[in-house]
């Protein structure tokens, strides 16, 4: 039961990934998860997203270097060592993981260079930050 992932590899540059989720936003596509990963000056973006055909087609149309892959997508009991277990099973089967990320939440979280930064430009938006005291799923 594999789940349709697309991959957009992208520079390592201010706004580029705001430039593709516009792209599928204004299309009406709808993101359900997504792994941003650099490499130094470019990176992998991975989406789960509603219309992946329709997201291939956009993304390609606006000229991004996008790919198809199949994923594996299970559904976990938000309690401690759910993730382990899942990942215990396959490791007892040899089986490798590549990487890994989750979907559907509004908990999403950002790598930056400059942390204090990156908060004061936010604490004056209508963002929620969350600590690691106040994380509510």
């Amino acid at each position: 039961m594999a789940v349709a992932q697309i991959s957009v590899f992208a520079e390592n540059q201010p706004g580029h990934l705001g430039r593709i989720l516009v792209a599928l936003e204004t299309a009406g596509i709808n993101v359900h998860g997504f792994l941003a990963a650099d490499t130094g000056d470019c990176g992998i973006i991975r989406f789960i997203v509603d219309k992946p055909d329709l997201g291939l087609a956009v993304l390609r149309e606006a000229g991004f270097a996008v790919t198809r892959t199949d994923v594996l997508c299970v559904r976990l009991p938000d309690k401690p060592g759910e993730l382990a277990r899942v990942m215990g099973i396959l490791a007892a089967a040899n089986i490798n993981v590549g990487y890994s990320y989750s979907l559907i939440s509004t908990l999403i979280a950002i790598h930056v260079d400059d942390i204090a930064a990156t908060e004061a430009v936010l604490r004056h938006q209508p963002i929620d930050l969350v600590s690691q005291d106040n994380m509510i799923w």
